[in-house]
Parts: structure tokens; sequence; C-alpha cells
């Protein structure tokens, strides 16, 4: 297909009643992070900062979340998985998450309680190895099915924490409805941030797990409150997530929010440009660069917040990703190096590309980016597929998976 930039604006309503937004707001998110504080690899991941950038392309600022450095995986994925089982078994127990932090969940008075129990999922690998990393500490199994196409580094990463992984030769959502198949057919536990009508604890917890970031962004902040929000999408689970947190946190006075997907899984953004009550999928092979935003299924959940909190989406060409890992990885001098994988780059790519093409003019207008704009972007992974990371940033080259 030819790629290419397109955006959709919804105008926020206040004549209707929204969609409510509170299990992602701050009281809720400082509960999910004091569970994720307890956890001992824990640390407050860095807030790049990129002025020098900024000032160069003209905006106030810009800031970058590097997820990178997220409990050892290089990725923030794990936040939804091991919120979302830590709030499976406190369920299953009759616990309160509170009840339940790091040291308690990991015990064997909690794993004899709760049996045998595996927990299954389908990923391009970062989700993946957050559910297997958690599942290893339970002292519990995993089973992980993956994409076709999916790097064999990351499938091994997953396999390292003694997941029985396997890529598939299906498409992402073809991989999650065989891994709802073997959740129906073995009794394991499906840990899946893709929701439907009758399975939406599990992903309204990893939803709510992903809150941790913005909880912390908006404490490193000090104050100053972002202008534009850029977050990218897969089934929409994080930026629903997200979205609702600032929404939460900011009020009517939220700053502008666009979702940002490629053009070969824009899920969300022809639902948003179709405006028709209906979810819209992408079908067949999805072989963008940004591997962790290949979904053609949105999640009912996160598209519940989007529509009603946020206010732009854009479906991006592949090259953005590749442009925006290049600057992360050399920034100018005196602003913040971030390894961004081609996921994780996604918005900050998009953000370069608008402020240094003047064939974008059009589109930098519709999103209301001016010289007072205050930049906020969330580097989601790091470079979990080293190879292509450096054929993209050293070489100029990346393929298509």
């Amino acid at each position: 297909m030819q790629e290419s930039f397109k955006a959709v604006s919804i105008t926020r309503r206040k004549d209707k009643k929204l969609f409510d937004v509170k299990r992602f707001g701050l009281e809720n998110a400082k509960k999910v992070n004091a569970f994720h504080k307890s956890f001992p690899e824990y640390s407050v991941t860095p807030l790049a900062s990129l002025n020098n950038f900024a000032k160069e392309v003209g905006v106030k600022s810009i800031h970058v979340k590097d997820e990178s450095y997220r409990f050892n995986l290089n990725a923030f994925k794990v936040l939804g998985g091991s919120y979302a089982i830590g709030s499976y078994i406190a369920q299953k127990l009759g616990m309160d998450i509170s009840e339940l932090p790091y040291e308690k969940m990991t015990s064997k008075e909690i794993k004899d309680k709760l049996g045998d129990v595996t927990f299954v999922t389908a990923t391009d690998g970062n989700h993946g190895r957050g559910i297997a990393w958690t599942a290893n500490r339970l002292g519990q199994k995993s089973v992980v099915y993956m994409p076709k196409g999916s790097a064999l580094e990351r499938l091994n990463n997953i396999r390292a924490l003694g997941s029985d992984a396997s890529i598939t030769d299906m498409n992402y959502d073809d991989a999650v409805r065989l891994a709802n198949e073997g959740a129906k057919k073995y009794g394991w536990v499906m840990v899946q941030d893709t929701a439907w009508k009758g399975y939406e604890d599990i992903p309204g917890w990893i939803m709510e797990g992903y809150t941790t970031m913005a909880y912390e962004a908006v404490n490193q902040l000090n104050g100053e409150k972002p202008t534009n929000i850029f977050l990218q999408a897969g089934v929409g689970a994080m930026s629903g997530g997200l979205t609702g947190f600032f929404a939460d946190y900011y009020g009517e006075d939220r700053p502008i929010i666009t979702i940002v997907e490629p053009n070969k899984a824009d899920c969300i953004y022809r639902t948003a440009e179709a405006n028709d009550g209906k979810l819209h999928f992408v079908t067949g092979d999805m072989d963008s660069i940004m591997a962790g935003l290949c979904c053609g299924e949105p999640c009912t959940i996160g598209w519940n917040v989007l529509k009603d909190h946020a206010d732009n989406f854009v479906s991006i060409p592949d090259y953005c990703a590749a442009k925006g890992m290049r600057i992360l990885g050399n920034p100018l001098p005196g602003d913040d190096r971030v390894v961004s994988g081609e996921s994780g780059a996604a918005t900050f790519g998009f953000v370069a590309e608008l402020m240094t093409n003047p064939s974008l003019d059009w589109l930098r207008k519709k999103l209301k980016i001016d010289e007072n704009s205050r930049i906020l972007c969330f580097s989601t992974e790091g470079d979990t597929d080293k190879e292509n990371y450096r054929k993209i940033v050293w070489d100029g080259l990346y393929r298509s998976y």
C-alpha cells in the first residue's frame, strides 16, 4: 500500500455524558503505582528532555517518557500484565489488590491457595515477555503465541523465562483467537489487552496497570502542563488507559490528545473516521515495522475512552518511526538520548516529521501545534529487536514484519 498521512478529529462534546474514566484516574493510579512500587525491580523510568530539538523545530518543549528502563525488561508492557495477573489472583482469593504486594503475590502461601495456573496470551513480544516474567515469579506456567514474522530475539527472551512460546503463521488478531481457544479448551487464564463482550475484566486491569506511566510522568513534569500529548495505539488499551488518566487528572482543561497508528494497522483511525458507532477492523497481513502496533481489532474499553476523550486520530507511514528512532538515538547536544524501538518511537517520529516537513503544514495546524506547544510522548520500548534496531539506526534500512 502507498504510505500517507491521514487524520481525523473528533470535537469534544459537552452536551452528552462522557464515558467514565475514574478507574483510570489519579486515585486509582496511586493504587496501581503502589502495587508496582512493591516490586524489587521498580524504579521511576526517566522523562527525557529534548528541549534543544524543540527549539530547533519551533515548539516550547518536548518530553519523552523512556520505558526502556522498566523492570529490566526494556518495555512498558509488564505494567499491565503484572497488574492484571495480580488483580486476577486477588479476585480469585477474595482479596483486594492492595493486600497483594509483590512479596505476598509471589509467596508459597499464595501459590498453595491458588494451585497450578497456566496464563496464556498472544503478543508480538513485549506483552508476552511481561506475562512470562510474572508467571515465572509466581512459579506458574505461561503459553505465548506470536504472530508470523515476529523477531526471534523477542521469542527467545520469552522462552528464557520458562514460557512455552512459539511463532505462529497467523496475524496478531488470529493469534489472539488461538490463545482464547486454548484458554477455553484447557482451562488456561487468558491475559490479553484486547477486550470484547464477555471478556473485559482482565483487559480493563491491564489498562489500569499502564497508568503508572502517566502518574510518574505528571509528577516528573513538576507542574508543567503539556499542551499536546501523543499516544501510539495497537488495540488502544495503552492509549485508552493513559487518555483516561489525563482526562481525569486535567479535567475539561486537559491537553490535546492525539492517537497515532501505522498506516498498515490503523483500526482506531478507521473507527474514528467512520464515526458510525461500530468498530472497524484491519484484516490480513499487517507488515508495518511498528510490530507492537500491528493489531487489527480495537479494544472495546479502549475505544470507549478514546471516542469521548481523545481529540485526533492519525495514521502514519513507517518511515516516521524510523526517523524517530534515529533522532532519539542521536540527539542534539544537551538533549537526553533515548534508545527507542520501532513502536516506541512512533509518536516522537511523527512529531519530528510534522515539524520538519513543510508539506504537513495542514496537519500541524489541524493538531494545533505552534511555538507555545509543550509536547509529551511515550517511548514504550527500547531495542527489543536489536538486529532490526541497528539496521534502522546504523544502516538506514528496515524490514517489514
